[in-house]
């Protein structure tokens, strides 16, 4: 039977195709099993519901009746949401890859009705344009090879699923130096925009674990050129356009080098790696603008990301009422009607806004020029009431999309970001929320022992990926710490317990990204390399070393190293996606503890202290008496100092002399963090 299946769906991606006379099919047995008993090739569309360009390929194309009726009698059309389905959307990505194309969403793969590709692309105009073919054309072409050529079809098919499967297989394993992090930042410098911040040229993303690897560095050596480029991209992603200067958060890339023009949408990963970056470089240099972008971005996620059960959403669309950004940018008419004219005239000049507009003859809202020399306290006073106001005139306009699944990666990075900035920043409701989020996450996504990827409208979707199980762990030692429930390093052990049972590749080293009982793909891939998130390979070695000092078990360092040594081959391969990996190996090599001897509540301001301090390789426990600790922890034994409660830092074997006062705490944690050891 041919029509349109998702309506039976729960992804919002999926449902706003329901309605297409595309006859779109979810990806899954039934939809193959048609290709197969039709022979039909297999159209794979794959994007998600913030996706500007996907939105427009949907109206030029799938909304038509004509380009429809060539889809449904060529093909078998599947639909995917890329944050449901990151398996699928990986497999056949490093697919549109290798045939040399450019990634990026909307995707658009042909496949055998076995699954497998054999050409593909990305965004295709309905019309021929932007140099590209036209989508109607691109159709009939592929379905008349596809009848009349397949020994091109075979050829290129053969070549790109081996050339997956190798992706996979290889093992390049190897011994990293201790020095790694610190050339690899010395690489990084040489790319780094040295006026606007971030990698040079346009567009520009965050890059949130390349920045993340640099901050390590400088926090190891006290290179200022290390920290220059991370401070400087902060700096001007937070006055730039790309943040939203009424309602707090950050789109996700920079359409130009200015970090002005932004693709509008809001993800909830994107905000999470960004809040936790903020939070540790404002507690080296204590900037209060990297303080204010942190509690408006938590401010946002409280306010428009948090669901009923208390998880988080995943995204806001780049989109409203059918344009991309008409409910961020504005008209100078708009603002002067809705600010007095002295107002007006000062806010103005602060956020850019002029009569013929800075993006397609509106204004996106920005402070730029004032992203290195900083706004004062005085200026900020003066300028928020006049945002607040803006805030509710912009609030009573349509708003973007909603996409309100539940995806448990996302949710582990933004527990484990709210827990670290709550925990420096002596917020208790972040916190909270961060448990809440967990909890429901834990609750509701784990089914007899398995954590499930999304949840949206009361239902489960599909068995967690590695990175679910990597994130939500690290969620886990976040809370740990933050909180001092050692009920925390339980459910870190028991999600680490889940990944080695089910997505172990115990002949190479590291982790599958799918479950060794997941359904059935053409390639099971294993990577190190980060995404847009980043890869559970790259962040387990970290995870995986605080696991081992919290709970006093080797093993977790033994996992750890064999991590490191399975991928430290790639290091030679290709340094760009390894952001994560390299911090990971840092942490690795020199990690921090801080042992606190003391009940929670008189041991909280050395805690405040030690939280205060910016050290990403740091893991803070409290016990009641250093003898609880195992024999060969450095801390066993320990114990108050004076009747006091007391605090020892140890690197390595060696910990510190007992610290009791605050001060002399961050100075302890500052020479630890140094340690070349």
């Amino acid at each position: 039977m041919s029509r349109n299946f998702l309506r039976e769906e729960t992804s919002p991606y999926l449902l706003q195709h329901a309605d297409n006379p595309v006859h779109w099919r979810p990806w899954g047995e039934e939809a193959l099993a048609a290709a197969k008993r039709e022979k039909k090739p297999i159209l794979l569309s794959v994007g998600y519901a913030a996706c500007h360009w996907c939105h427009v390929m949907a109206h030029e194309s799938f909304e038509d009746e004509g380009v429809a009726a060539v889809m449904n009698e060529h093909f078998i059309n599947i639909k995917v949401d890329r944050e449901e389905r990151p398996d699928i959307d990986a497999i056949y990505m490093s697919a549109l890859h290798l045939l040399g194309q450019q990634g990026g969403w909307p995707l658009t793969m042909f496949l055998t009705p076995e699954g497998e590709p054999f050409w593909g692309g990305t965004y295709f105009p309905k019309e021929a344009a932007y140099g590209r073919p036209g989508f109607t054309d691109v159709l009939t072409e592929v379905a008349r090879i596809f009848r009349e050529e397949p020994a091109k079809v075979y050829k290129n098919r053969q070549a790109l699923v081996e050339a997956l499967q190798k992706q996979s297989a290889t093992a390049r394993p190897g011994e990293p130096t201790p020095q790694v992090p610190v050339v690899v930042a010395e690489k990084l410098v040489e790319i780094m925009d040295p006026e606007n911040g971030g990698i040079r040229g346009a567009p520009k993303f965050p890059q949130v674990p390349l920045l993340s690897l640099m901050w390590h560095a400088h926090l190891r050596t006290g290179r200022e050129d290390f920290a220059a480029p991370v401070t400087r991209a902060l700096d001007h992603m937070s006055e730039g356009g790309i943040y939203d200067h009424l309602g707090g958060g950050y789109a996700r890339y920079s359409v130009d080098e200015f970090w002005l023009a932004p693709h509008f949408e809001k993800m909830l990963y994107d905000n999470a790696l960004l809040i936790d970056l903020l939070t540790l470089t404002w507690a080296e240099t204590r900037k209060p603008l990297y303080e204010r972008r942190v509690r408006e971005t938590v401010e946002w996620v409280a306010r428009e990301m948090l669901t009923d059960g208390g998880g988080f959403a995943a995204s806001l669309d780049a989109d409203s009422e059918g344009e991309e950004g008409k409910f961020y940018v504005w008209s100078e008419a708009e603002i002067d009607q809705t600010l007095n004219p002295g107002e007006a005239t000062l806010f103005k000049r602060f956020y850019g806004v002029t009569a013929e507009g800075n993006w397609e003859h509106t204004n996106i809202l920005n402070r730029l020029p004032r992203a290195d020399e900083p706004v004062t306290a005085e200026e900020e006073a003066a300028l928020e009431p006049l945002r607040a106001r803006l805030f509710a005139e912009r609030d009573m306009r349509v708003h973007p999309g909603f996409d309100d699944k539940v995806l448990a990666d996302w949710n582990g990075l933004m527990i484990g970001a709210l827990a670290r900035a709550g925990a420096t920043f002596g917020e208790a409701q972040w916190v909270e929320m961060a448990a809440d989020a967990f909890r429901f996450v834990v609750e509701t996504m784990r089914v007899e022992g398995r954590l499930h990827h999304a949840w949206r409208d009361g239902k489960l979707q599909h068995i967690a990926m590695a990175d679910d199980l990597a994130n939500m762990a690290d969620a886990a030692i976040a809370l740990a710490e933050a909180t001092g429930d050692e009920g925390y390093v339980a459910e870190a052990e028991s999600l680490i317990a889940e990944l080695d049972a089910h997505y172990r590749d115990a002949a190479n080293g590291g982790y599958f990204f799918t479950a060794d009982d997941a359904p059935a793909l053409i390639v099971r891939r294993r990577t190190v390399a980060d995404d847009a998130t980043p890869a559970a390979n790259g962040t387990l070695p970290g995870i995986l070393t605080k696991l081992a000092l919290l709970t006093g078990k080797g093993e977790y360092f033994s996992r750890a190293d064999e991590l490191i040594r399975a991928f430290a081959g790639e290091l030679q391969q290709n340094i760009f996606p390894l952001g994560s990996y390299i911090a990971s190996l840092d942490t690795r090599l020199r990690p921090v503890q801080v042992v606190l001897i003391g009940g929670p509540e008189e041991t909280a301001e050395l805690a405040k202290a030690a939280f205060g301090v910016s050290c990403p390789a740091r893991i803070l426990m409290r016990v009641k008496d250093g003898k609880v600790l195992p024999e060969g922890h450095p801390a066993h034994g320990k114990e108050k100092q004076d009747g006091k409660p007391t605090a020892y830092v140890c690197a390595g074997e060696t910990c510190s002399l007992p610290v009791t006062d605050t001060e002399a705490l961050v100075e302890e944690l500052k020479r630890a963090r140094a340690n070349p050891a």
